[in-house]
């Protein structure tokens, strides 16, 4: 959820005249405060409440949110039982999100940013993997990347001193391929890169990082890793495969932006990279999932031609019912779960996991990509 909040407060600051021209941006500001304001009621002062539910409990009932009736268990993070990527990436949250609200709500924007600066001053005091979710979102790559996305955010927000010291003498970054929930590294070095550009020398491995990220990527690189379907999407693993996709489309407009304004390219090798080049493979990504594939079809809920009618989703696939009626969670699964027919309710704009490294997609709702 905190990640969903900072990449969409990046996408606010970065896009805000493309989203205003759609009529899209103050949908965009009020779907970052409905996480903001969430993730302030859940902080105090070295203490972070990070979950409400038992999640084994949850997935053994399939009914609409508002029918649930399983244990709504709260669980924190404090000085005892750290938890550093989430109170690092919900710092970032409310760092990024500062930095949206500034020019129109400076007392709110204020406040996020005190809330950031202590929840990263906790994750890096008490530092410790948080596994209570497991097997549920378990963080697999660690924490050094959420301080250092953390920092980012901070000194973005602040410019102090302090936050690139810590980026340049604490913090430890590394050479992906991915950008996602659990891996910050590559949007870290993208929005560093903006400082080497502008002259700060000392970030020039994040820049170096960031291109040998758009290496590992692009095709025609002789570095090419990350595998793409015959009809070339970005595939890194099955189940929900496109936030991948996406998340990499965001990456590669917001570096070519940066390319493009500093007048610089990406060498792989012999070969090299403009903007122009970064951002049609972006668009490319992006009509992938629009519609221009193999299938023909669209992957989002609600837009094109065919989209999926059976998102794997509660509150789409379960129709409105009497507020007393009780619900029977194993005959929950029969009912819904199994049933044939579509969803009652469209996802609208919601994007579902999409297709296999083959590019074929089956409209299935058990199938949780």
């Amino acid at each position: 959820m905190a990640f969903t909040v900072t990449t969409l407060a990046w996408a606010a600051i970065s896009f805000s005249s493309e989203l205003r021209a759609t009529g899209e941006l103050e949908n965009v500001h009020s779907a970052i405060r409905w996480g903001t304001d969430y993730f302030l009621k859940a902080t105090r002062k070295n203490k972070l409440y990070v979950q409400v539910g038992d999640p084994v409990k949850d997935h053994e009932c399939w009914v609409r949110p508002e029918k649930m009736k399983t244990p709504r268990t709260v669980l924190k993070i404090d000085q005892n039982t750290p938890g550093t990527e989430i109170a690092a990436e919900t710092a970032a949250a409310m760092a990024a999100s500062a930095i949206v609200f500034r020019k129109t709500d400076r007392v709110y924007s204020r406040r996020l940013l005190n809330k950031a600066k202590l929840l990263f001053q906790f994750a890096k005091t008490y530092k410790g993997t948080y596994d209570g979710e497991c097997p549920f979102y378990c963080s697999y790559s660690g924490y050094n990347d959420e301080l250092l996305w953390a920092a980012t955010w901070l000194h973005m927000a602040t410019h102090r001193p302090q936050y690139m010291q810590y980026i340049k003498e604490e913090g430890i970054s590394a050479n992906v391929a991915e950008f996602s929930w659990d891996l910050k590294y590559a949007g870290v070095q993208v929005l560093l890169s903006k400082f080497f550009f502008q002259g700060n020398q000392a970030l020039q491995k994040y820049k170096n990082q960031a291109d040998s990220f758009i290496c590992s990527v692009l095709p025609e690189s002789p570095y090419h890793q990350v595998f793409l379907t015959p009809g070339g999407m970005i595939h890194l693993r099955d189940g929900a495969n496109t936030q991948y996709v996406t998340g990499t489309a965001l990456l590669f407009t917001a570096y070519g932006d940066l390319l493009r304004k500093f007048n610089q390219k990406v060498f792989c090798g012999d070969k090299q990279f403009d903007s122009t080049q970064l951002r049609n493979f972006a668009r490319q990504q992006m009509d992938y999932l629009l519609g221009n594939n193999p299938q023909g079809r669209s992957y989002m809920a609600g837009f094109g031609n065919n989209p999926p009618k059976n998102p794997h989703h509660r509150g789409a696939s379960v129709p409105v019912e009497d507020a007393n009626k009780e619900v029977s969670c194993p005959m929950s699964f029969v009912n819904w779960y199994n049933k044939l027919s579509d969803n009652p309710n469209e996802l609208t704009g919601a994007i579902v996991g999409g297709p296999d490294k083959q590019d074929n997609f089956i409209d299935k709702r058990s199938d949780s990509a």
